[in-house]
């Protein structure tokens, strides 16, 4: 999979859990069925999956994260992109929308309403980190 990461950088999306919620963004223009989904962006030349994490939630919704661990990847099933997890936390800010050419509105989702947000399921080892680090 590694060939593929250097033709095509990929996605990089955070997973924030904060105060017993995870973050959620929903962008001003969906991606087929992804309206709600978590910060995330491309991944710039140099730059690690995790890295762009980081950047990615600090740009959009001027929170500074740290990135803990790398939850995943996988090609995702509705959009076809390459697209990486990172587990992160929050260092510092308040979460707002910080990009509002690219963001509606943001949410900080307790576990029992994620599938609201996500219908159609999340990433397994996305989903599994989430049940271990948000109260039910």
């Amino acid at each position: 999979m590694q060939q593929n990461t250097e033709k095509e950088p990929g996605v990089a999306a955070a997973i924030i859990v904060h105060e017993g919620r995870v973050l959620m963004v929903r962008r001003r223009v969906s991606e087929g069925v992804l309206s709600w989904q978590f910060p995330a962006g491309k991944v710039e030349p140099g730059e690690s999956r995790e890295e762009a994490a980081v950047r990615e939630t600090e740009e959009e919704t001027g929170l500074s994260v740290a990135a803990m661990k790398l939850l995943g990847e996988r090609v995702h099933p509705k959009t076809g992109r390459l697209m990486s997890y990172t587990a992160c936390e929050v260092v510092s800010g308040t979460a707002h929308v910080a990009a509002p050419e690219e963001l509606a509105e943001l949410a900080w989702v307790p576990h029992g309403e994620i599938p609201q947000y996500v219908p159609y399921g999340l990433f397994e080892p996305v989903h599994e980190y989430l049940d271990a680090s948000l109260p039910r």
